[in-house]
């Protein structure tokens, strides 16, 4: 967990230039309203940063930790079907509501 946190404060963050954020300044509350359509124009990696951001967040919210392999692949898999079907939901909401679906699977805190 502390190398993605540490992936995430030393890692480019290309937004939207409307957003014009780097990733070292980008909170939570910033990260909360970005909908599926924003983040797929994102870079991967960038992407994948505020997922996991998100993503983390959801879990120790909901008692959970967000898995690896094969468990981490199929939340992934929920959520970037979610975004497909709800382009303009927030990315939080699809991903909170993916890990509530899995919420059984997943281990605890």
């Amino acid at each position: 967990m502390n190398l993605r946190l540490a992936i995430l404060a030393f890692s480019p963050l290309a937004i939207l230039p409307s957003l014009a954020l780097a990733q070292s300044s980008l909170t939570f509350d910033q990260a909360a309203y970005i909908t599926c359509r924003e983040a797929q124009a994102m870079a991967p990696d960038a992407r994948r940063a505020v997922a996991i951001l998100l993503a983390e967040h959801a879990a120790r919210r909901r008692g959970a930790r967000i898995p690896e392999g094969e468990a981490g692949a199929q939340l992934a898999l929920l959520v970037r079907g979610g975004c497909s079907l709800y382009p303009d939901a927030y990315l939080l909401t699809v991903v909170d509501r993916a890990i509530t679906a899995e919420l059984p699977k997943l281990p605890k805190r």
